[in-house]
């Protein structure tokens, strides 16, 4: 049985590491795979009133057909700025205004693009397993100190680190399946 001190550490470092899975989740959800999806252009940011705004809060955005996205402003005079903000975004994406609503086709991936999107995704992985070992390191470092200051034994002290290596491996395992259902949804044509 650990102690409270130490089990607190414990789950602080879990909720942690929890975060940085869940943002990783977020990131793959804006790497396009073969099928369009609303969430690659949520978070795109558009010039409102002087104001940078995510564009899911100024349109609906929709996927009717498996390469077409279909983004509706609420207010239809920003359209032109919605417009402007896709083009910027990076993605390689060309929007089509109707004057009501945007079209937004979306390309065939080619192998090379592909690739590049899977080492993306590998990288955005690496950098959730950094944030995985952090929260170990400062953990077991809160672990050290909690036992010098409290005097508690020893053996407390290798169970909440062990505690923490298992919570540690079971998120690395974790980031490991999303990179790799990421990368088989990213490869397949």
């Amino acid at each position: 049985m650990i102690a409270d001190e130490l089990q607190e550490i414990v789950d602080e470092a879990e909720m942690k590491m929890d975060d940085a899975v869940q943002y990783l989740k977020k990131e793959f959800s804006h790497i396009r795979a073969g099928k369009a999806n609303p969430a690659l252009i949520q978070g795109i940011q558009v010039e409102y009133y002087g104001a940078q705004t995510p564009l899911q809060q100024l349109a609906n955005i929709s996927a009717p057909e498996p390469r077409l996205l279909l983004v509706q402003p609420y207010d239809k005079s920003i359209i032109t700025d919605i417009e402007k903000g896709i083009m910027s975004s990076g993605l390689g994406l060309n929007p089509m205004n109707d004057g009501d609503l945007i079209r937004i086709p979306l390309p065939i991936l080619t192998e090379e693009r592909r690739k590049e999107l899977v080492k993306v995704a590998k990288d955005k992985s690496e950098q959730a397993r950094i944030s995985i070992r952090n929260a170990r390191r400062d953990a077991n470092d809160a672990v050290k100190k909690a036992v010098e200051f409290h005097s508690l034994p020893e053996d407390s002290k290798f169970e909440a680190e062990a505690e923490v290596q298992k919570v540690t491996d079971g998120h690395t395992s974790n980031v490991d399946q999303l990179l790799q259902q990421k990368e088989s949804e990213i490869m397949t044509v």
